[in-house]
């Protein structure tokens, strides 16, 4: 028998009386901390939610989590947010984060191919690029004439949605997608530029090249709105101390306003419960949420969980949404977290590089943790920190190794890269087994649905990473979208 939780009316079990309304948020990471952060800060018409966090694990924040090595605070998941958008950077400031926000200390990055670190080429959208010349040095001679056969070519059809490798290879030929589309796209989703969806990681680039013949056309098209419209401020923002940090600020917040957090907290049920109060012109619907020790009623529900958790809670309630997220696959990756005493160890400048994975190397990218970052270098003037990464979709046999072997592996890599041969006096291994969700092609379409169907169910919402957006200001914006569903602002909150 699972305890009655306390929201429940002793009468009816369904908790309908009048007061607060009560809601439920299943799952801790960034976007189910958002949502209830903005459940009890927004103006809802009357008094705040009753709000209850459940997340499955012994911690919030998902793949956000601050940790430390050789005394060194850093990142062991995320280390950046996006600062073009304003969802991630607006709920740092909104939780008392806004003065430990920092832009990247050097933002020059590098290939490894070739058997070198090359300049990451500048002038490009996603790796393609507007003018081949902003490629010299990258690619082949015969790459580079190839690109230019682009205008002579007949229109690619596109349809409504096309792989990003596929069209770009077709029009600009395969050396672009291998060695420079793919270690862009893979350093954000894990995954296939020859699978991933242009529609939905780069909708730019698929609403240009919709609108033009020629892909560098498109680009150009792109690049000189850009230049009429120029952005101010940084491109990537962190936070001094990890973006780690920021859902456990959210967390505090949310309990500082009288939300509950429970950790270690599944759910194993969630399932409609139709009340009809005496008198009532029509049926109330509500919703039952059971976890191991305690079943909770709520007014709505908000879904801030992965794929394959969302489809199993939605498979009695909503069996059609299910069934197009359990066909979401996901990436799974491990990182490398390396820390090197500063006279031991010499760096090339900038913040690091990413890897062609056509070039076989074991590694997919490595970040110059305290270059790239001026506070971990402020606050150990005596180490330098690097992180590796390891693993993408389809290319996931790695993970499985042991520390050791994959610490070796990474510095074996750093040592071809970029001559770093010296020993590092710690070492950190940080396994994300179903990472980050893949976007193939159709992923938009399937959203679509998913939503469709779930809309048919009053006071339930989904958001997270598999929606609408990998990047944290993604999954913020999703969390938002999905409080003005089953709250919108001004509604009567009883």
């Amino acid at each position: 028998m699972h305890a009655a939780d306390t929201w429940a009316d002793s009468s009816t079990g369904t908790g309908t009386g009048a007061g607060p309304r009560r809601i439920v948020v299943v799952g801790g990471g960034i976007a189910g901390l958002a949502a209830a952060h903005r459940l009890l800060t927004r103006d809802s018409g009357g008094p705040a939610p009753r709000v209850t966090v459940l997340e499955a694990s012994d911690r919030v924040g998902g793949k956000l989590l601050a940790g430390e090595i050789e005394g060194a605070r850093v990142d062991l998941g995320a280390e950046s947010m996006l600062a073009r958008r304003p969802e991630a950077v607006g709920l740092a400031r909104e939780v008392g984060l806004g003065d430990l926000l920092q832009p990247p200390a050097t933002a020059t990055a590098s290939l490894w191919t070739g058997g070198a670190l090359r300049p990451m080429p500048k002038g490009h959208v996603m790796g393609v690029p507007g003018d081949p010349a902003a490629l010299s040095g990258v690619l082949s001679a015969e790459a580079l004439r190839r690109i230019e056969q682009d205008r002579e070519l007949p229109p690619t059809a596109i349809g409504e949605d096309v792989a990003v490798g596929r069209y770009v290879a077709d029009r600009l030929g395969r050396e672009v997608v291998d060695r420079l589309v793919e270690p862009l796209l893979g350093g954000v989703y894990a995954g296939d530029a020859y699978r991933i969806s242009m529609r939905a990681a780069v909708p730019q680039l698929f609403d240009a090249a919709r609108a033009h013949t020629s892909l560098l056309e498109a680009v150009r098209d792109i690049q000189g709105r850009v230049a009429a419209n120029p952005a101010t401020g940084p491109v990537f923002q962190g936070i001094a101390g990890g973006v780690g940090t920021l859902p456990l600020a959210v967390a505090d917040a949310v309990r500082a306003r009288g939300g509950e957090i429970l950790t270690g907290t599944p759910v194993t049920e969630l399932r409609r419960v139709t009340d009809t109060p005496d008198p009532a012109p029509e049926p109330r619907a509500l919703w039952r949420v059971v976890t191991p020790g305690r079943v909770l009623h709520a007014d709505a529900v908000v879904l801030a969980v992965p794929a394959p958790a969302a489809a199993r809670l939605l498979t009695v309630e909503a069996p059609a949404a299910a069934a197009e997220l359990s066909a979401v696959e996901y990436a799974s990756m491990a990182l490398i977290t390396l820390a090197y005493r500063r006279p031991d160890a010499t760096l090339p400048e900038g913040s690091g590089f990413l890897v062609p994975p056509v070039d076989g190397h074991t590694i997919k990218a490595s970040t110059f943790a305290s270059q790239k970052w001026g506070w971990i270098a402020e606050e150990n003037p005596g180490l330098h920190v690097v992180r590796t990464s390891v693993g993408r979709y389809g290319d996931e046999r790695d993970i499985g190794r042991e520390d050791a072997e994959l610490v070796a592996l990474s510095r074996h890599d750093l040592r071809a890269a970029s001559g770093l041969s010296a020993a590092p006096v710690a070492a950190r291994v940080t396994r994300w087994h179903d990472g980050l969700p893949q976007y193939p092609v159709g992923h938009h379409a399937r959203v679509a649905r998913v939503r469709e169907h779930v809309a048919k169910l009053p006071g339930l919402a989904v958001c997270g990473a598999v929606y609408e957006g990998v990047g944290i200001p993604a999954c913020v914006a999703s969390a938002y979208a999905a409080v003005d569903l089953i709250a919108p602002e001004g509604a009567p909150a009883g």
